[in-house]
């Protein structure tokens, strides 16, 4: 995510700050990985997957492989209403399990085609099959609920998340929270799931979401909109959006299908705002590797966000955003970073955001010639007050989106830069990503990465940068070998 205004020790904290039975870093998506599960049945509780930033979020016992969601949503009346069916596999014997959904009526539930008894408690929706699930077990909710969401004002940013109602429909805009404000979901990024988007809404309206249109169906004055996402997806990456919109399809860069979202009357603006996605696209698979979904495009919605969104396959902008090519670019760049390589719990967001905020100076440095050391140089300079002494691992729920964690975090990337080298530090990001794409992962991993390659202890880096509140000095570069 990017905001349209933004222009040791290390291992020893993350030990002792998280231990093993709660930290959702250790379900790395590796399926069957983590702490040895009981051979019994147990109700599962309490609620959340051991994230402090959002301790309700999130729910242990079981890895989702794959959402279905049915979904007939009316723009008249608001109303969302449909089916989600959650292909999973139990990490322990399960008599009981948690999903989270704030609102919406919920009609009936089965597991494995059987009627299960649920319950709700607040944003909780508590469901015992009608036999226990074994562990191991590879076992398919079906969720069938429907009313009129509830977008939820996220802290973190002082706007609304979830799914938000326009005079032109609707949109979802889900980070760090606002999921399970539309859907059931085990709605923490330490779970990513493929996705199936079955939509259907009212002629004239178009429904978008993640991942690319396979199928479009029109009957009785509705349209149905089958649109596959199969690669793992933190929930909050999920999107939908109604709305009288235009797909333009522009063909493909390479292997990739490129594809835009927008109303008809902004087509013109936002076909100049991302006229060298192609061009980004080949610049950032040159450095870290191939991109790594099938598609890629933006979808602009018609109302002003003050942010955009790095939602899978399909960023989210607004008029506001879709015109600044550094937004755009800081977006895309999120699609491995953020999206491919996800955070496995929220305090390690640096790693997304850090990540996308250094990818804006290479372009920059790409597109312009101005060197990443004249643009960290400048963003250092302008570092003050807060965004000097944030320690942004660990920035705190209401952090999660400070300028310090995007700018700081750049920094940190260019003092590992300067420390190791410009050869080993490309190594240091494509290694990242090649071994961790599709997972979830935590500052560790990429530490461990940043050694390995490099041969070097950096954890006094790290620590500097990330942990202590003390702005370090800018890195300067030795002078070149004579």
């Amino acid at each position: 995510m990017r905001r349209a205004l933004a222009a040791l020790a290390v291992l020893t904290l993350i030990a002792t700050a998280c231990t093993d039975d709660d930290d959702p870093g250790n379900r790395v998506e590796d399926k069957g990985a983590g702490v040895p599960q009981p051979s019994t049945p147990r109700d599962v509780g309490p609620a959340g997957a051991g994230d402090p930033y959002f301790p309700t979020l999130g729910n242990a016992g079981y890895d989702v492989e794959h959402y279905t969601l049915d979904l007939d949503y009316d723009p008249g009346t608001d109303v969302l209403g449909g089916t989600a069916t959650i292909a999973a596999e139990a990490t322990e014997a399960l008599e009981l399990f948690h999903l989270d959904l704030a609102g919406m009526e919920v009609a009936s539930v089965t597991v494995d085609g059987a009627e299960a008894e649920f319950d709700r408690d607040n944003a909780e929706l508590i469901v015992t099959p009608a036999q226990p699930v074994g562990e191991g077990t590879d076992f398919t909710t079906v969720v069938a609920y429907s009313g009129v969401p509830d977008a939820a004002l996220a802290d973190a940013l002082g706007i609304e998340v979830g799914w938000v109602t326009t005079d032109a429909g609707a949109y979802v805009l889900s980070e760090p929270d606002g999921a399970h404000t539309w859907y059931p979901v085990n709605d923490h990024p330490s779970d990513k799931a493929g996705y199936t988007f079955e939509l259907t809404v009212p002629d004239p309206f178009v429904a978008a979401a993640n991942g690319v249109l396979t199928e479009r169906t029109t009957a009785d004055g509705a349209t149905t909109f089958v649109w596959e996402a199969p690669d793992p997806m933190a929930s909050y990456l999920a999107i939908v959006a109604v709305g009288e919109f235009v797909i333009d399809d522009q063909g493909s860069a390479g292997d990739v299908s490129i594809r835009n979202v927008y109303p008809a009357d902004i087509a013109e603006a936002a076909a100049r705002g991302t006229e060298r996605t192609p061009e980004m696209l080949a610049f950032f698979s040159g450095k870290w590797g191939p991109y790594p979904f099938d598609a890629y495009g933006v979808l602009v919605v018609d109302v002003p966000l003050g942010v955009a969104l790095e939602t899978q396959t399909l960023s989210l902008f607004g008029p506001d955003t879709v015109g600044d090519e550094i937004v755009v670019v800081h977006e895309l760049a999120h699609q491995w970073f953020g999206d491919a390589v996800s955070p496995a719990r929220w305090r390690d967001i640096w790693l997304n955001e850090g990540f996308a905020t250094y990818a804006e100076w290479m372009w920059t440095q790409h597109a312009d010639g101005t060197p990443i050391a004249q643009t960290a140089k400048g963003v250092y300079d302008g570092l003050s007050g807060e965004q000097q002494s944030r320690a942004i691992l660990d920035p705190g729920p209401d952090g999660l989106f400070a300028a310090a964690v995007y700018e700081r975090g750049g920094l940190t990337l260019y003092a590992l830069q300067v420390e190791v080298g410009d050869a080993a530090f490309d190594e240091i990001l494509r290694t990242y990503f090649e071994r961790f794409n599709g997972k979830s992962v935590t500052t560790d991993d990429f530490v461990g990465v940043a050694e390995e390659v490099s041969g070097k202890d950096l954890d006094a880096l790290f620590a500097a940068w990330l942990v202590e509140t003390d702005l370090p000095p800018f890195p300067k570069a030795p002078p070149p070998a004579s």
